[in-house]
Parts: structure tokens; sequence; C-alpha cells
């Protein structure tokens, strides 16, 4: 299934596993403004986000952060901007000085860490170097797809520059078997689209047709500025078009693929002969390096039927524009301005609504976090997470556990034996706080100072082939899917863990200083949200050691199913433009944790209030109503318009606005904490109200 992307901002697919992040896109540089200013702000609730001329009872969102909002409008650069947003932006300017210091330190020792991402870092920035170069670093792949003569041959082409980053055809990568978590399997999932969902190929209409003909032009310009005739650009994307086309009607939709056993195809090479005639796996694997491979798992096997079909039956002129499209658009981040700019027109401009491109050195330390994540993490964690932080957030952790623990012994709806189960489950939950306890090994990947591209290309080259030699080992289950600066956290079924980096244990989302009511409504929702994953729709379908295994009883697993179906059905009414709503079934996962989020920290939250004085109220707000303010704080934030509709389309998250208010319109505890009389907007009838833990 899929990893989801915080940003999202490029068409690249999904990584084929299932793991379920909480999707939080903000920052801090304006909480440092603020605090600068009074340091008491940062760590409390500032009293100018709120927009009083709506009731908390009819808005809550807009209540909370309207004021907020006025005040921060979307920065040019951007297709959304929120509190996550901000904290990234904070967290960018920490790695901003740790590059430039690397990137200056030409005496560090060869193949240190230091030495790497200081001169990956200066590769990037040298954009007199980059426009020097031109497409030279291209010219052995160009050379390789003009003579292709044969479908062998097309294939080996693929297999080469997948190992370079370029997502064509369809995605190959290492995985757990869903059924036998301790092992390591090939994986094999469909991708080669330039569009960021397979829907985008098959929506017919206006906007959708017109969105594709935008497309078919930034290809042209794309292969035109690649040095293609003028007079054939357009025929040229045309043929693209179409071969992605055959593509992505053969591919499943990203609902479809939220089902695991949707996705769980694992074949013998033998097997895999007879579906897929015309595919040599046994030449992919040798031409991409990968150990022995005696089966795969082949998520969608109709797609690689139809791609097998295409191997001979669609012409090899038409692959080899569709690879040369393919190379550019995904070298395009490296190569001079001209390819920039057109790729951010379409991707940025287009698809999102965003006006500007970043600054060069933010887009400089995206790349050095992308590639060299681990190395530069670990000089972050040194500035940015001392060990007392670690400490603090281990503990919120805890009484979090403790908190679903006994929820799980008072729900009315699930049985002893389920119960039994669930409880296991929760016990055997891996926690992963700040950074890893095994740093990766970047010896591999040699970094020269001299080019930005050859740096990309043999990133990517280190992360495949690292990744691919995991096949047919045991599961290392101390590796971590995300780097440390990231503000984002995330829970992986086969695993059976949650992991927060240290990106996201960062004020204003948590906060030593700051009242338990926001502290918990914040953050404790966020290790809630990612705790209950383990029991959402997804989640709920593996045990306690990963594996792939029912371990519900018929009528618990119908109750279940039955309170989820109010979530989707809650999600699916909420309306993004008129005649456009969200699809509730795709943010059914993400909506039942942020239910089962807010719902375990405010009863952790209760916890810590047992047997002692009400809090004093701070800014007119009581602690019940804190805790909500803590929660609404998170979500902070817009989109343009054409990021909604993006993100509707393709994030199983829902909007900002839609997350603050949903889990919130189902709680008791928050019509009390506001005095929200039966029949507000904020307050679902008994009738429509999810309950779930």
């Amino acid at each position: 299934m899929a990893v989801v992307s915080l940003s999202a901002q490029t068409g690249m697919e999904p990584k084929a596993a299932i793991v379920s992040v909480v999707d939080i896109a903000g920052g801090c540089a304006a909480l440092q403004a603020v605090a600068a200013l009074d340091p008491s702000a940062a760590h409390g609730f500032d009293l100018a986000n709120l927009d009083r001329s709506v009731k908390p009872c009819d808005d809550f969102f807009q209540f909370a952060g309207g004021g907020w909002m006025k005040a921060n409008p979307i920065p040019a650069a951007y297709a959304r901007w929120g509190n996550f947003n901000m904290l990234e932006a904070h967290n960018e300017d920490v790695l901003h000085e740790i590059l430039e210091a690397a990137a200056k330190n030409q005496s560090a020792e060869p193949g240190s860490n230091e030495q790497k991402i200081g001169d990956f870092y200066a590769s990037c920035m040298n954009e007199t170097a980059i426009e020097s170069a031109g497409l030279k670093p291209l010219d052995p792949d160009f050379e390789r797809i003009a003579a292709i003569k044969n479908p062998d041959e097309l294939q080996t082409e693929i297999a080469q520059l997948q190992t370079e980053g370029v997502r064509s055809a369809f995605r190959f990568e290492s995985e757990q078997d869903f059924k036998d978590s301790t092992k390591v399997i090939a994986g094999a999932s469909q991708g080669g689209l330039g569009l960021p969902d397979r829907d985008y190929y098959t929506k017919t209409d206006d906007k959708s047709v017109k969105l594709r003909d935008q497309y078919a032009a930034h290809i042209a310009k794309m292969l035109s500025l690649a040095g293609d005739d003028a007079g054939s650009v357009d025929a040229e994307a045309k043929t693209v078009l179409a071969l992605e086309t055959k593509l992505a009607n053969a591919s499943l939709t990203r609902v479809e693929r939220r089902n695991p056993d949707n996705v769980y195809h694992v074949m013998t090479l033998v097997d895999l002969k007879t579906a897929t005639p015309s595919i040599s796996w046994a030449k992919y694997f040798h031409e991409i390096g990968a150990p022995p491979v005696d089966s795969i798992n082949l998520s969608e096997p109709e797609f690689f039927k139809t791609y097998s079909a295409m191997l001979t039956e669609t012409p090899l002129a038409d692959w080899k524009v569709y690879l040369r499209w393919h190379l550019v658009h995904a070298a395009a981040e490296g190569l001079p301005s001209a390819f920039v700019d057109e790729n951010f027109n379409f991707y940025g401009k287009t698809l999102t609504g965003t006006q500007e491109l970043l600054p060069r050195w933010k887009r400089c330390v995206e790349a050095t976090d992308q590639e060299l994540g681990e190395a530069l993490g670990q000089i972050y964690v040194k500035k940015a997470f001392p060990p007392a932080s670690k400490a603090r957030a281990l503990e919120m952790v805890h009484n979090l556990i403790a908190a679903l623990r006994d929820d799980l012994a008072t729900l009315d709806w699930m049985g002893p034996d389920t119960r039994k189960q669930a409880r296991a489950k929760l016990d055997a939950i891996a926690l992963k706080i700040g950074y890893p306890d095994h740093w990766r090994d970047y010896s591999a990947f040699k970094v020269v100072r001299t080019s930005f591209a050859e740096n990309v290309e043999k990133g990517n080259e280190f992360e495949f082939h690292r990744d691919a030699a995991k096949i047919g080992k045991p599961v290392d289950r101390t590796e971590w899917g995300m780097t440390p600066p990231t503000v984002n956290a995330y829970y992986n079924p086969s695993m059976n863990e949650i992991v927060f980096p240290a990106g996201i244990l960062q004020p204003p989302f948590y906060d030593a200083k700051r009242d338990d009511a926001m502290n918990y409504g914040g953050m404790g929702a966020v290790i809630g949200h990612e705790m209950t994953h383990g029991f959402d729709d997804q989640g709920a379908k593996f045990d306690a050691q990963g594996n792939l295994k029912n371990w519900w009883t018929p009528e618990d697993l119908k109750n279940f199913q039955a309170r989820s179906q109010c979530v989707t059905d809650q999600f699916e009414a909420y309306v993004v433009e008129p005649g456009l709503h969200l699809n509730g079934k795709l943010v059914t996962g993400e909506s039942i944790a942020d239910l089962g989020g807010l719902t375990i920290a405010h009863a952790a939250f209760e916890k810590t209030l047992a047997g002692k004085p009400a809090p004093a109220e701070i800014d007119g707000f009581n602690a019940q109503q804190r805790f909500f303010l803590g929660w609404a704080q998170m979500w902070f934030g817009s989109a343009r318009p054409e990021e909604q509709r993006r993100r509707a389309a393709i994030d199983p998250h829902p909007l900002q606005r839609f997350r603050g208010n949903g889990a919130p319109s189902n709680m008791p505890s928050f019509a009390k904490a506001f005095g929200c009389s039966a029949g507000s907007p904020m307050v679902r009838s008994e009738k429509t109200r999810c309950r779930i833990w």
C-alpha cells in the first residue's frame, strides 16, 4: 500500500508498503518571532489566533484559528501554509546553518558525514556549474535509450533507469512479507505515471481534460528544452500521454490499494512467467544487482499483465520517447534553470497553485535531507533534540499507551477474545522516539563537490541498491522510514511500531514549558493518532507481530466496520468546493486515527488531573477548553484551491479545516467544554455521532 508523502508536491508514486503518517504540514519561524517579543507567548496560546466573530460551537476550527490564518496568508512559494509548515521552516533554518558550515569546511575528513553533506549541499548551490554542465550528465542515458533495438534491450534500460531514480514503467523495492513479518521479500507495484494518480488520466470532467492538455504541453516544452525537434514535440507528448494512460487504466485506485489483501500476490518465478510472459524477470533482477530472488509480491497483477503486453505491442519508438521524458522529468531539479522553471510551472503553479519557486537554499536543504538524511540528522539532533526532550516525549507516549489500554477494557462493542488480542497488540507496539539507535552507513555513497546531477544519481543508486540488498535477509526492526528533522510521524503495521522524529517533537506541538492541557491536546493527540492507526481500517488487519491476519471475532469485526463506516460517511459529506466532496473511503483511516488519537489523549489528560485541584484558567480558558485549543492549533492553516483539489484526489488525510472540526464534533467532552447545545454544528446527533475508541 502507500507511504504518504508529507508534502506530496510531485507526481511520484507512493512506496509499496502500508505506513500511516500524520501528515502535518507546518513550522516555527513565526513562533520564534513571537517569542522574541514575548518569551511567554511561545509556551501558550496566542489570543490573537482567535476569530471571536465565530462561535466555537458553530465552527471550532475558524474560532480557534481564524485570526492566525488572517495574519498568516499562504506565502507565494507554498501551496498551503500552516503550523506544520512553520515548524518545517524552523527546522530548515537549523539545517541551513549546519550545511553552510559543512560546505565551508573543505578540510573535513574525506568520506566523513560532514564531508558528504557539505559537498552535496555545495554542489547543489553551485548554479554556475549546473548551468555550464547543461544536459551532459544525461548524455549516457540518452545514448542508451536511442540505441534500444528490441524489447529485451528496452527492459534492460528500464532497469538501469530505475536504479538511477527514474520512476519508469513500475516500482521495485524490498518489502516485508505481509504474512510473515520476519521476512523481507521483493516487491513490484504499479507506477510509471507523470501525473499524481491514475484518476488524473481516467476522469472526463472539464477540469481533468484541461489538466491533461496542460500536462501534454509541459511534456512538449521539456522535450524541446532537451533538444527534440520543435515540430515533433507535440506528437511526442501525445505519445507519452497515451502510453501512461494505458498504464493508468490498468492501475488500482488509491481506495482499492488501501485494502492490503488487494495488493498481496506473492508469486514464484514460474508463476511470474505465466502471468507476465513478456517480462524477463530473471534478467531484470540481474540488471539491478538484486540478491537471489525466488519469489516476488506482484502487488497489482492486472497492471503487470498490461505492462507485459505493452512491451511487445507498443512500438519501440514510443517507449523511447516515454523513457526520454521520464529521464528529463526525474532529473529536472538538477538541470539548468530553464528545466527547473518549466518543471515548477506545471508541478507547482498548475497542479498546486504555488506562485513562486522556493529559494535555492531551501531546495538544497531538502535535497540533502532526502539523499543523506541520517548523516545530516546526526548533527541536527545534537542541536535540536537533547536527551531530556526524548525522555519527556517517552513519558507522554507511555501515558497515552496506558490510556488506550484502559479504554480497551471498557469498550462496550468489543468482546473478551478480541479485547485480549487488541491488548496484546498494544503491548507489543515498538516505540521510536527522536532518532535511530543505529545510524545509516553512507560509506558506499561517494559524494563530489563538482556535480549536483552526479550526486543525485549516485545517491539514488546508493538507496536503490541499499534497499534491494535487504531482500532475503531478516527484517531490521531498528530501521527508520523518516529522517530525524522530519515534521511528521508514522505507524507501520508490518512492524507494529510508532515513530516520532525529533523534528515534530518541537513547539508549538510539544513544549515542556506549556501547560499539560495544550500539550496533550497537541502532541498527545498526535501520539494517540499513530497508536490508533494500529486499529484503523488498515491496521486492524495486522496482528501484534505485524502479520496480515484476522484476530477479530465475526461479531466484533462487524461492529468495528459499522463504526468505521460512520467515520467514512461523516467525511464523505464534507464539501471541498461546490461539486467536490472529500472521498470518505480514502480518508477513513486517517480520520479514525484523528478521532481515536484525540479521544485517547483526552483520557490521558484527565488522568493527569486525578486527585488534583482543577487547573486555573489561562487567558480566560479553562483546562478542558485549552486541551481542544491545543488540537485546533495543530491544524491552523489553509491551502490554495488547486492544492485542495489535488489533495482531495490523492491524499488519505482530510484537509486541515475538516481535521480541526471532524474529531471534536464527535466528542461529548468538547460540547461540555464549550457549552454547546444539541443541534449546534459542532455537536453531531446521537444518531450520527461516531465513536470507536
